[in-house]
């Protein structure tokens, strides 16, 4: 396991997690749409899962408030880290990068959610995916991007 690789995975999931919440905040301007209750709903889901009390009703609501969005910045970033991990050897143009980025983000996240019972994407309208998949290729194309800006030439494959 090469270090350098996987802490320049993680700095470019962190990278595609900042544009991520930054397109979903963009889509909330745009659309005047509430922020989702989702990542407050899976830190109550998890926290009971793993019998963690999270205190009484008023601090466990601020603490599901912090957890939510904590925990999508650590699948954003452990999705980087893992991106150079497994593939750092291998020459991956950009877009299908992006893609793999993105996209393993966003099969992490939706089918997490589906296992917990919080949604059900085979329920979902057309604008639910769309409103899905633009902050997710967002990230996948920030992350893409970072990582090849890191990788300087002598580090790259060949």
């Amino acid at each position: 396991m090469n270090t350098r690789e996987l802490v320049d995975g993680a700095i470019a999931g962190a990278v595609g997690s900042v544009a991520l919440n930054v397109v979903s905040y963009l889509d909330m301007v745009a659309r005047a749409r509430p922020a989702s209750s989702i990542p407050e709903e899976t830190a109550r889901r998890l926290a009971s899962v793993a019998h963690v009390d999270l205190g009484p009703e008023d601090r466990a609501a601020n603490r599901r408030s912090g957890l939510g969005p904590l925990l999508g910045y650590a699948t954003g970033i452990a999705a980087g880290a893992a991106f150079g991990l497994l593939l750092a050897r291998r020459r991956i143009p950009l877009p299908v990068a992006a893609g793999l980025l993105g996209g393993g983000v966003m099969a992490t996240t939706d089918s997490s959610i589906t296992v917990l019972g919080l949604s059900d994407p085979r329920t979902w309208r057309r604008t639910d995916w769309v409103a899905d998949l633009i902050p997710h290729l967002a990230y996948g194309m920030a992350a893409a991007a970072t990582w090849k800006r890191l990788r300087p030439p002598s580090r790259r494959a060949r």
